[in-house]
């Protein structure tokens, strides 16, 4: 029998012990975070020093073959290093690290998707504008205007216009005019301007002609379409009547830009390329990204002058924020319009309508006299060409600025150019003695996929089919080139995975389907695999914009965007690439769009 003196050491020793699990449990609790909690701000990266996610799989688009295999990866940390170069990943990971806190979240993340040819402000206009898109007759389009007016009834007046976008006179079967909208009493003496599909011409109401001087001259590089009636200018001409319209303030614009970013992250969007924004427009963009929360994603911009295809380098601000929200070191020139208004400028006659070869809008000479200005200024020249005429203007005036910068250099052009990557927006129809100058000299071609899938009802028609056949909607011709894919919205929808739809199936992302005759795509010899449009969306929109290693990989030191699809991108059947929807977008660590609802563990 123990003494009394052991019995009280024994029930010590028991009780110190008891009293030290005690310990260690509530200090263990008040350690692990509870289950299914809301992210706060705390949670946030930027907020905290470190954060550690584990996902059901993470594909880091490293691979030098560029296949779409998921890597053995399967956790990421993100952190700031330095406050002033944003947040990027700083480690990967097989499985969960040990001794450190970890999100778990399911799905499965991709790199952050970019739009390498989009506009911003533009987007966010329509949004809060009568959506004309899809309509085939006239009495859809005069419905959707009296069903906005509805919403809207402020909208009309002379301070304050109906704006709308999306009306195709080949979709319609007729060209629209004034007349038409003044026809209908309920938008009778209402102002409204209405944005062709492509942006390139604006048909506008009675009251707007009204305030119109006189009789109206044509304009060089822009046509005013008189029959069958008066209210339709394109191109050029369009600056007659918009500089009558009163442009919304910034306030206003402040709120088109939260909302256009709300719908880019809903879709995987983490960045854009913008294609053109005049000055006064940057500065604003850079005060938004400095303070405004409503700016969730990245904008690479391209300086626009307000006086189209001139020379403003001091009124153009040259921005590069370390955090990478915003860049801007590059600008935007026209040489033509849009083909389904026959104002790309073509070598040859259009076949529909052999009276005319489109039109540029600015004459060589002087395209090439303000490139070479911009290039020696230091910045990228990209130039909007569709037609094959302005293509090859275009490639001559690139030609000139690359040996201007590198005139005493031993290196060829493209050793040139891979430094300075000038860029040719939309590429669209380029003959064949053109297509081998960009190869040889390493011009980028910047191409929206739904572009050709769009035009492809009507593009035979307007060029023939040799043309089509040998120089038109090239992207598997320019896959060398490392392509910058993008969708031009609001001209087509922002949706990258309708974009890497169209570009996998040459088909129609709103249908499903081809053109007549054309039922398993419109000419697949151009189409793309499924990783090289995913390519085109990440990497090659990285070197279009100077990003290489930091956007659209995830690896250490690039910037810490990704987006969550509920399982892997292979998986998907094709069809289900135009309805992808997207669980997640991050944007430099941040939750940009999803649901915020995480279990979390420690382990």
């Amino acid at each position: 029998m123990p003494s009394p003196t052991g019995t009280l050491l024994w029930w010590g020793i028991r009780l110190s012990f008891l009293a030290g699990c005690i310990a260690l449990v509530l200090r263990y609790q008040q350690q692990l975070p509870i289950l299914d909690s809301p992210l706060s701000e705390a949670d946030l990266p930027g907020s905290k020093d470190e954060a550690t996610y584990c996902y059901d799989g993470v594909f880091t688009n490293t691979s030098p073959s560029g296949d779409l295999s998921y890597d053995e990866i399967k956790c990421f940390s993100v952190s700031s290093p330095d406050s002033e170069k944003g947040v990027v990943f700083t480690k990967l990971y097989s499985s969960p690290p040990p001794s450190r806190d970890v999100i778990h979240r399911k799905g499965y993340v991709l790199p952050g998707l970019w739009d390498g040819h989009g506009h911003l402000l533009q987007y966010g206009e329509f949004l809060h504008s009568a959506d004309l898109f899809g309509c085939t007759s006239r009495a859809c389009i005069l419905d959707r205007l009296a069903e906005y007016l509805e919403r809207n009834p402020e909208a009309g007046t002379p301070r304050n216009w109906l704006r709308g976008v999306g009306w195709d006179q080949n979709v319609l079967g007729e060209m629209p005019t004034a007349s038409i909208l003044e026809g209908d009493e309920r938008l009778r003496g209402r102002y409204i301007m209405l944005d062709r599909v492509d942006v390139h011409c604006a048909w506008v109401s009675q009251g707007i002609l009204d305030l119109l001087p006189g009789e109206v001259e044509d304009v060089p590089g822009g046509e005013i379409v008189r029959e069958p009636g008066m209210g339709v200018f394109c191109d050029n001409a369009m600056d007659l009547v918009v500089k009558l319209w009163e442009r919304p303030g910034k306030e206003r614009k402040k709120e088109f830009v939260r909302s256009a970013m709300r719908e880019l992250t809903r879709v995987g969007i983490v960045g854009m390329h913008d294609a053109g924004v005049v000055p006064k427009d940057l500065r604003m963009f850079e005060e938004m990204a400095g303070e405004d929360e409503g700016w969730k994603v990245r904008v690479y911009a391209m300086v626009e002058c307000e006086e189209r295809n001139t020379f403003c380098p001091g009124e153009a601000p040259w921005i590069k924020t370390g955090d990478g929200m915003l860049v801007v070191r590059s600008v935007k020139l026209f040489a033509d319009g849009a083909l389904g208004s026959w104002g790309s400028a073509l070598i040859d006659p259009y076949t529909d309508r052999p009276s005319t070869s489109g039109s540029l809008l600015i004459n060589t000479s002087a395209l090439t006299a303000v490139a070479n200005a911009w290039a020696l200024q230091g910045y990228q020249v990209n130039i909007h060409a569709i037609g094959d005429l302005a293509n090859r203007h275009a490639i001559s005036s690139m030609v000139s600025a690359l040996s201007a910068l590198c005139p005493d250099s031993v290196e060829s052009l493209a050793d040139c150019q891979s430094r300075h990557r000038f860029r040719i927006e939309h590429s669209q129809i380029i003959s064949p003695s053109d297509q081998s100058l960009m190869h040889k000299h390493g011009i980028l071609p910047s191409i929206q996929p739904t572009h050709a899938t769009s035009d492809s009802s009507y593009a035979e028609l307007r060029l023939g089919p040799e043309r089509i056949a040998s120089s038109a909607y090239r992207m598997k011709s320019l896959l060398d080139l490392n392509p910058i894919l993008g969708s031009d919205f609001p001209v087509e929808p922002p949706s990258p995975f309708e974009g890497i739809y169209a570009a996998v199936t040459r088909r129609s992302p709103k249908t499903g389907k081809g053109p007549e005759g054309w039922d398993q795509g419109w000419h697949t010899e151009e189409a793309l695999t499924l990783g090289e449009a995913v390519r085109g969306f990440t990497v090659g929109v990285a070197n279009g914009g100077f990003m290489e290693g930091k956007v659209g990989i995830i690896q250490e030191g690039a910037w810490a965007d990704w987006v969550v699809l509920d399982r892997e991108l292979g998986s998907y059947g094709v069809e289900q690439l135009r309805t992808m929807e997207v669980v997640e977008t991050w944007v430099g660590g941040r939750m940009a769009h999803g649901e915020s609802h995480e279990e979390r563990k420690v382990l």
